[in-house]
């Protein structure tokens, strides 16, 4: 009997689902090793199936949201999280950091049919997760890895180095250095092959903190730039806000973190 996979949405762009559906013939190959039970994006809906395991993508926004992860955990032996709303909240999660109710009344004209919770949370606040795969969005390379290795009865290993590493690593040019680049690479975590800097752009944070971070250090880099500490802390709470280690660094960078 082949493994079974599902895929499942939660509050996000669906970016993250596109890393199965871009492998294209590898998907196909894929799809003769295993048995993709539950991806409503590439056709199958069998959501209350039980799987060996569930590739999980969005936050926690609504309350249907908070019954649904839980039927999906229970139908896991393996949930693994996709992506920055799935890991850490994603873009959303900015609510958290404002008056939600507020914001709903004055943008929608009847707020009373808007259905969602004043939080936006990542899916490992409400059940167990087995592993956590940072990105956004998150690329082909890391989920057929995961599965490969979750699938042998392995767990694989963690991506933790530094953006800077892999610009290191192959011998990128130094944007920060060079251009004077807000460069987010000294606290990001590696996974996306230090895809900006290989343009000549700088890293926006979009896979989430590194290990062993100075974001005290690199907030006053950044104001050294000119980066006022409003902008400073905007490159901390962005897609990953919700991740605690950029959250803290942003609400210290305005002052609201200071001890």
């Amino acid at each position: 009997m082949k493994p079974r996979i599902a895929v499942h949405k939660f509050s996000s762009c669906d970016g993250c689902q596109l890393a199965f559906l871009n492998l294209g013939e590898t998907l196909l190959q894929l799809a003769q090793l295993v048995d993709i039970v539950h991806f409503a994006e590439a056709g199958p809906v069998a959501e209350s199936e039980h799987v060996d395991v569930a590739f999980v993508e969005g936050s926690i926004s609504t309350a249907h949201d908070l019954a649904r992860i839980q039927q999906v955990r229970a139908h896991a032996t393996w949930l693994v999280t996709i992506g920055a709303c799935a890991t850490a909240g994603g873009v959303q999660a900015l609510r958290g950091l404002a008056d939600a109710k507020a914001w709903m009344h004055a943008v929608y004209a009847s707020p009373e049919y808007i259905d969602t919770l004043a939080t936006s949370t990542p899916i490992a606040r409400h059940v167990k997760v087995d592993l956590e795969l940072w990105g956004c969005p998150v690329n082909g390379r890391q989920v057929l890895g995961a599965l490969r290795a979750l699938l042998s009865g392995v767990m694989p290993p963690e991506e933790e180095d530094k953006v800077c590493l892999e610009c290191k690593r192959r011998q990128h040019v130094c944007v920060m250095v060079a251009h004077g680049s807000p460069c987010m690479g000294p606290v990001t975590r590696t996974g996306c092959g230090a895809l900006c800097p290989s343009f000549g752009r700088d890293c926006y944070g979009c896979y989430g903190p590194a290990e062993n971070l100075n974001t005290r250090s690199l907030s006053h880099w950044l104001e050294g730039l000119g980066l006022a500490r409003e902008e400073v802390a905007r490159r901390y709470l962005f897609i990953n806000n919700g991740a605690p280690a950029f959250r803290q660094a942003g609400l210290e960078a305005t002052g609201d973190g200071d001890d």
